[in-house]
């Protein structure tokens, strides 16, 4: 059977991905700083994919976030620019 993957986050990023949930301007990041705080207080990712959100997502984008977050932080959970579909036409 597969471990469960968790993350242990400090005082600081607890408090820093609290403050992102409530107050960032990107919708975005408020719903993947929730799925963080989510898996650090014991929730699988793949229940807080399915049921833990406001709209269930595949479980893959959850462990994505998690590897992104792990990886770089805050930084992590950003889109990157670039990323997109492209204008068809540019003026």
């Amino acid at each position: 059977m597969p471990k469960l993957r968790t993350i242990k986050l400090n005082s600081k990023e607890k408090r820093e991905l609290r403050d992102i949930r409530k107050k960032h301007p990107k919708a975005y990041m408020r719903e993947r700083a929730a799925a963080i705080l989510k898996i650090s207080k014991g929730q699988s990712p793949h229940y807080v994919a399915t049921k833990g959100l406001l709209q269930k997502r595949d479980p893959d984008t959850v462990y994505t976030w998690l590897d992104r977050y792990e990886a770089s932080g805050i930084e992590g959970l950003q889109i990157k620019a670039g990323r997109g579909r492209k204008p068809a036409f540019s003026p």
